[in-house]
């Protein structure tokens, strides 16, 4: 995990203001959005993907509403920790937004999000449809949270430089 990346997306986000987790699919964008405290995530939206330019004016019309301060992306490494094609469209919609939606943005590892999405939605008994219904928006949040938490976690070791765990 790139800390330097994530303190840097901290720094550069708008303090005081929400944050997007992203959830990045072929056919959908699950979102979440995070409170003010950027502490909790929570699932927020399904967009059914169309094309590039109207999957983005709906993205940033979200932001705005929402005033958010950043982007979280999930990046979908592969298993062993390299780069697939599908970090490269990853990669490519992000630069693709960058002039529709200039928001300081940062990719967070989200390896097995859905996996254990759909495994908690199982053994909460919900049906497929529903299971398909909110999978990628809580895939998002799962996302999401896990750089609130990082984010979190480091603002804590830079502010007792005795906690040498997160400092590298």
């Amino acid at each position: 995990m790139n800390f330097d990346a994530i303190r840097a997306f901290a720094a550069e986000s708008r303090g005081g203001a929400r944050l997007i987790g992203i959830d990045l699919g072929t056919k959908t964008i699950g979102l979440a959005l995070s409170d003010l405290g950027r502490q909790i995530a929570t699932p927020l939206e399904t967009i059914r993907r169309v094309k590039f330019t109207p999957d983005a004016q709906r993205l940033a019309a979200l932001c705005r509403q929402h005033a958010v301060g950043g982007l979280v992306v999930g990046l979908p490494l592969n298993m062993d920790g390299s780069e697939g094609p599908r970090v490269q469209s990853t990669r490519a919609f992000m630069r693709n937004l960058a002039p529709i939606l200039p928001l300081p943005h940062v990719f967070f590892d989200e390896r097995l999000s859905t996996a254990v999405v759909t495994r908690a939605l199982i053994e909460a008994d919900a049906s497929r449809a529903r299971r398909g219904e909110l999978v990628d928006k809580l895939a998002a949040a799962y996302i999401l949270q896990g750089c609130l938490d990082v984010m979190r976690n480091l603002a804590d070791a830079d502010a007792d430089p005795e906690d040498e765990s997160l400092n590298d």
